[in-house]
């Protein structure tokens, strides 16, 4: 074999083999997501879907009392951690931005909707995104997506944010997600999703912000699966809502969120005889012996390993008593 032939032998492996290297690299997290704030409840959130491998992993985040950071698209992830903050130290979304984009040699191909607690958005779309790409921002939201099958998309995003007003942020998230796969979503389909709300001392004892935090990392139909889990979310908000009053010895408050946990756990059976549980230790706290009972009786009928638990409870004391 001539030197000719085999240079042309060698150019067409290297060839093929970047060829490989490029097909087999992972995809970027192109997607639509949109950021929010619920100014009255104190709540900051995002909710993202994806053609790509648990983008709740890369794309959303969020601090209570500050605001919350969607980068996307050949997302530039140190983009989450500074622009909160910058928010944090008092810039607005336009002025975090324009700060996080001006420093960022790929800013062209970037994508990014900010939030801040009190309101104030703002999104930014690079010109060599891949199309459809762009984002609408407004009062209290902003919503962005890239390889999209069209501007329909973020159109019924934001719409579906802005007639869910009145209705808790995790479900307005929600809406604007589910509108925004029926009118067509990522262009290349579905794999993942992920909903977060932030809000000052929300996560289980009191201890964090963690108000919301689901994600589906891979799944065929991750919009139905994430309002699945969100959902079960939803109860364990308002779960913890009333266990952490229980826990500051406000009772009268505990009750109150744990009666609105029962109510709602009636849609979740997983769910359903320990927030019953915890509503009979509640009202006996409370003083109501008479509904702690048949709140136990209902728990224990919907899980009976919850028996043994209930005889050496020290919060139910008084119904043992009571019971002698």
């Amino acid at each position: 074999m001539s030197a000719a032939p085999r240079r042309r032998l060698r150019w067409g492996v290297l060839a093929c083999v970047l060829s490989s290297a490029a097909w087999a690299a992972p995809p970027d997290p192109s997607t639509f997501s949109i950021v929010a704030a619920d100014v009255q409840a104190g709540e900051v959130g995002i909710a993202v879907a994806s053609r790509f491998f648990a983008v709740g992993a890369v794309v959303p985040h969020a601090a209570a009392g500050v605001g919350a950071v969607a980068t996307q698209s050949f997302a530039n992830v140190s983009f989450g951690p500074r622009g909160l903050e910058l928010l944090a130290r008092g810039a607005s979304p336009a002025e975090v931005l324009d700060i996080l984009v001006r420093s960022d040699d790929g800013r062209a191909q970037r994508q990014l909707g900010i939030v801040a607690a009190d309101g104030r958005s703002a999104t930014f779309t690079g010109p060599t995104c891949n199309a459809w790409a762009g984002g609408r921002a407004g009062p209290g939201y902003a919503v962005q997506g890239n390889i999209l099958t069209g501007e329909p998309v973020v159109a019924a995003m934001e719409r579906a944010f802005v007639e869910s007003t009145g209705r808790p942020l995790g479900e307005r998230l929600y809406a604007a997600l589910r509108a925004g796969d029926a009118a067509g979503g990522d262009s290349r389909g579905r794999q993942s999703a992920a909903i977060v709300v932030r809000r000052a001392g929300a996560g289980y004892g009191g201890y964090t912000d963690q108000a919301i935090d689901v994600r589906v990392d891979d799944h065929p139909d991750p919009i139905v699966e994430i309002g699945r889990l969100l959902e079960l979310a939803l109860v364990n908000d308002l779960w913890n809502r009333g266990w952490s009053a229980f826990q500051r010895r406000e009772f009268a408050e505990a009750l109150r969120w744990q009666e609105l946990t029962a109510a709602r756990a009636e849609g979740t059976p997983a769910m359903l005889a320990e927030v019953v549980y915890d509503l009979a230790v509640i009202r006996a706290a409370n003083g109501d012996l008479t509904g702690a009972r048949a709140a136990l009786e209902r728990a224990i009928a919907l899980n009976p390993k919850l028996a043994a638990q209930a005889a050496g409870d020290p919060d139910l004391a008084a119904l043992r008593k009571e019971s002698r």
